[in-house]
């Protein structure tokens, strides 16, 4: 018997969720919020479309009650505030990391040996703090962001040659954010083909650009943050992870020299299985890839600073 625990029922949470339950990823999927009803509700939402679409997955809900979690064999960590308007970003790790912290280490307490992915902002630091703070080995502790990226990277060059999106390959690499991630363009292919041979370099440099900021294109048009795609890209972390496909998924991981890097998580190419992170992908990378990896990694050095003002690590 295999049980998910998504901790936030948020939008990408609750999303997150239902494609777990819909693909039937695993038995039982159990989701946990801090507001009362709020998981019960959506959990009994979604058992009401179990008859209409077909899947046998047990959805149930909770207030708080860390108990019904014990034993999940993955816990997805969405929750945390969205930064709002006027807030400066110590802030907002400030109470983030506060939350993330708690629900890492009241998971943990029910359910030692599970594999958590963080989906909460922001995702590397928040990733690099559940693995500072909870003392667990690396395999165990994953970050979505690529997952993410790369799916929005994919859709952005489907658009840009008028195929099909489960056709294309593309993969980004970096930090989660829209000046730290990195597509890369030049490994991208569509059915073996390079994508640099059917698009011109300047069309090439739109889908780049689009992906960087696809996350703050659709929070200006929907007015907040997007939870279908997220969401979806968190399930497809745990599935991998539950029926051991050992997909290649970049996602953010502690880096110990790997690409040159030490001492944080950053997303990069990883194999997913029933150990969580079964290994670490090196690409080869151009000097150019390389010194935009480097920038990204400072970048992300600097947010993780933060954690120690705040007294978070």
């Amino acid at each position: 018997m295999s049980k998910v625990t998504v901790v936030g029922a948020g939008n990408v949470g609750a999303t997150c969720a239902n494609v777990l339950a819909f693909n039937e990823v695993a038995d039982e999927v159990v989701m946990l919020d801090v507001k009362e009803g709020v998981s019960e509700g959506k959990a009994m939402d979604m058992m009401q479309t179990a008859q209409l679409l077909g899947f046998d997955t047990t959805v149930t809900g909770c207030t708080n009650d860390y108990e019904k979690t014990a034993n999940s064999d993955v816990v997805v960590i969405t929750s945390g505030i969205p930064r709002k308007p006027g807030m400066t970003r110590e802030e907002l790790i400030g109470v983030n990391a506060g939350i993330v912290k708690s629900v890492a280490q009241n998971i943990l307490k029910y359910s030692p040996n599970a594999i958590l992915v963080v989906i909460s902002n922001p995702m590397d630091t928040m990733t690099y703090l559940a693995l500072k703070s909870l003392g667990l080995p690396k395999n165990r502790i994953i970050g979505m962001g690529g997952a993410l990226d790369s799916s929005r990277f994919k859709y952005f060059l489907s658009q840009a040659l008028n195929c099909n999106a489960n056709e294309v390959e593309g993969i980004v690499i970096g930090g989660h954010g829209d000046t730290t991630m990195i597509p890369l363009a030049r490994l991208a292919t569509y059915k073996g083909q390079p994508v640099s041979s059917l698009l011109s370099a300047e069309k090439l440099q739109e889908v780049v650009a689009a992906t960087m900021v696809g996350g703050a294109t659709l929070t200006k048009l929907l007015g907040t943050s997007a939870w279908y795609a997220p969401g979806a890209a968190g399930a497809y972390v745990v599935e991998s992870i539950i029926h051991n496909q050992k997909k290649m998924i970049p996602c953010s991981v502690y880096l110990e020299g790997e690409y040159g890097e030490s001492d944080l998580c950053i997303g990069v190419p990883v194999i997913l299985g029933k150990n969580g992170i079964e290994k670490i992908v090196e690409l080869e990378l151009t000097a150019e890839e390389k010194e935009l990896f480097a920038k990204s990694a400072a970048a992300v050095h600097k947010t993780n600073a933060a954690l120690k003002e705040v007294g978070a690590l």
